[in-house]
């Protein structure tokens, strides 16, 4: 997989910016995607040295169709701390 690939954008949600002033950046990333592929994924297209990478699954919201629910895709999102010193433009 290719490092556009894996990330697929950053996240700008309110707790997501109070951790940037912790040096720590939340991204959307492909499901399939591995911690180390993460890292080398973000080191490459931001040119930041990453520190570690915690990462969760979101399951995606049920839906009520008549008589049954469906359930809707899962997302992965990534935990990203920097090296101290660094930041990430976003905006």
């Amino acid at each position: 997989m290719h490092a556009i690939d894996i990330v697929k954008r950053p996240l700008l949600t309110e707790k997501g910016t109070a951790l940037n002033e912790q040096g720590q950046y939340v991204f959307e990333v492909d499901r399939r995607a591995r911690k180390d592929e993460i890292k080398a994924a973000i080191e490459s297209l931001y040119s930041v040295k990453v520190v570690s990478v915690n990462t969760l699954v979101r399951r995606g919201p049920l839906t009520r169709n008549r008589w049954r629910y469906t359930p809707h895709a899962e997302t992965k999102r990534a935990i990203v701390r920097l090296k101290e010193g660094q930041a990430i433009e976003l905006f």
